[in-house]
């Protein structure tokens, strides 16, 4: 009994990888018209220059116009896309899978990484789509309407990468979990540091001021 579930489970395996090779296979050999390469070139507005650019830009405009909840969420855009960054780049130097557009022409291999920097071997997971949902979902925490539009952004960023070559669907869904693991991680490490600062800054004001004369500040000198 127990035998033929496993193997029924890797049949079910076996077939889904199947087809998303099949599937995105076949969105990459589609011809892009004007409209999706405009939409492709877009996407690259996810890579990590620009959010880190978006994110950091944040953090300044919250500082110079002391807005609080601004500077909050560029913070944990930021964190957010480092951590997201981290563990893609780890996974990336772990795996090698064969990129859709290097697939369709040589066939799809994946495998145990040898640390080679060859980025079309660097299909699993999906940069791009972790980094947008990393940074879409940080700004969603600390509004929902400001998150709307970057969380749209992050799905068309998504659904661009089988079709351009660049990841299979199921490096798209690994990179979106990778995101919002990301951005949920950021901002429990975010809450401990501030609960951290918090309660240093707490002991400091409890500390005595200490006079130039070497007593407490307010202490009665001694007769």
């Amino acid at each position: 009994m127990g035998k033929s579930t496993t193997d029924g489970a890797k049949k079910v395996v076996k077939a889904m990888a199947r087809e998303d090779v099949e599937r995105t296979h076949r969105a990459t050999r589609q011809h892009d018209g004007p409209v999706m390469r405009a939409a492709g070139k877009a996407s690259e507005l996810a890579d990590q220059p620009p959010l880190i650019a978006l994110s950091t830009a944040t953090m300044v405009a919250g500082m110079v116009l002391r807005h609080p909840a601004v500077l909050r969420a560029g913070t944990r855009m930021l964190a957010s896309h480092l951590i997201a960054t981290g563990i893609k780049t780890v996974l990336k130097s772990g795996i090698d899978r064969t990129r859709p557009a290097r697939a369709v022409k040589e066939g799809h291999r994946i495998g145990k990484g040898d640390g080679a920097d060859d980025s079309s071997l660097n299909s699993f997971p999906s940069g791009h789509t972790a980094g947008a949902v990393a940074v879409a979902q940080a700004v969603a925490h600390e509004s929902t309407a400001a998150g709307l539009p970057l969380q749209a952004a992050a799905i068309g960023v998504a659904a661009m990468q089988p079709r351009r070559g660049k990841h299979y669907v199921s490096d798209v869904v690994a990179g979106a979990a990778i995101g919002w693991a990301s951005e949920r991680a950021a901002g429990a490490l975010l809450r401990i540091a501030g609960a951290g600062a918090a309660a240093a800054l707490a002991r400091w004001r409890e500390t005595p001021a200490v006079s130039v004369t070497g007593g407490a500040a307010g202490a009665t000198p001694p007769d």
